[in-house]
């Protein structure tokens, strides 16, 4: 058995797979509107309150992708800083996941070219739903997969990089404005 990081937290994907992370690990996107309420620095330590309410608060080994999503929501929520924001305090919060791992396959293993065509895709379809967040989640094994590599290295971390700015531009084209956070983990 293999013991956890003091520091980790275990999230749980909607796959059933079981992913370590620690606070600093946690990076999460914010598109549209809600982009301009908040400073990144501000979300990276809202981020790390609610890992940390998570693992010492409550005294939880392991959370959900949707649970940690919706405890970060509702953290934001509490900041009013705009006026046009009690709107989205009486809605449920509207989580949309999709996993990075799933679209390698489906996309021919380690083929970039038909991968990113497919990311744009899923993105598209999932905004169909008018999520308040969007989460991708599996990019360590997805970008792995690519790069067809066992351990992590700098061509993963390039292609990883690459991801993440692929969907920012596509979510900033996509939105055209529209309140939508990015989480991609």
């Amino acid at each position: 058995m293999i013991i956890l990081a003091d520091d980790c937290l275990i999230f749980r994907t909607s796959d059933g797979e079981n992913i370590p992370y620690s606070a600093e690990m946690i990076s999460v996107e914010l598109m549209g509107e809600t982009a301009q309420l908040f400073d990144p620095e501000f979300i990276k330590h809202a981020a790390a309150a609610v890992f940390h309410f998570f693992k010492n608060d409550l005294k939880r080994e392991a959370v959900t992708i949707a649970e940690f999503s919706e405890a970060l929501e509702q953290v934001l929520r509490g900041f009013k800083l705009d006026a046009q924001t009690p709107s989205l305090e009486t809605a449920i919060p509207r989580v949309v996941q999709s996993d990075l791992t799933k679209l390698v396959a489906d996309s021919d293993k380690g083929c970039e070219l038909l991968f990113f065509p497919r990311l744009r895709d899923e993105l598209r379809t999932q905004l169909q739903q008018s999520p308040q967040m969007l989460c991708f989640q599996g990019l360590r094994n997805c970008v792995k997969q690519l790069v067809g590599a066992q351990r992590w290295s700098v061509r993963c971390q390039q292609v990883e990089d690459q991801i993440v700015e692929f969907l920012r531009t596509c979510m900033c084209k996509e939105t055209h404005g529209t309140s939508c956070a990015l989480v991609v983990k």
